[in-house]
């Protein structure tokens, strides 16, 4: 079975060779860099990680904190949310009450 990276409900099929992984992850961590230019961006930066993280365990390691810390973040700024509306400090007499 080929490897796959999974963003959100989309699966991405990544080749199986793993040299080509690497060079495909390396290839847009370096152009990447160069982000300023026209048709290259800085979001190949996080991508070519995300590859990588397939096959180097390094990144892989930092991809899952990563992971845990987004989930911590979400899941305490949504208790946050649901505790000021309980104590009736969600509402701000803006235009749309």
């Amino acid at each position: 079975m080929a490897p796959r990276i999974r963003l959100g409900k989309r699966s991405i099929h990544l080749p199986r060779n793993r040299l080509v992984r690497l060079a495909i992850g390396l290839l847009l961590i370096l152009f990447g860099i160069l982000g300023f230019l026209p048709v290259v961006g800085f979001w190949m930066i996080p991508l070519g990680l995300l590859v990588l993280s397939v096959d180097l365990a390094i990144v892989r390691r930092w991809r899952r904190r990563l992971e845990v810390w987004w989930g911590e973040r979400h899941r305490r700024a949504k208790h946050k949310a649901v505790t000021r509306e309980a104590h009736g400090e969600g509402h701000d007499g803006g235009i749309d009450d």
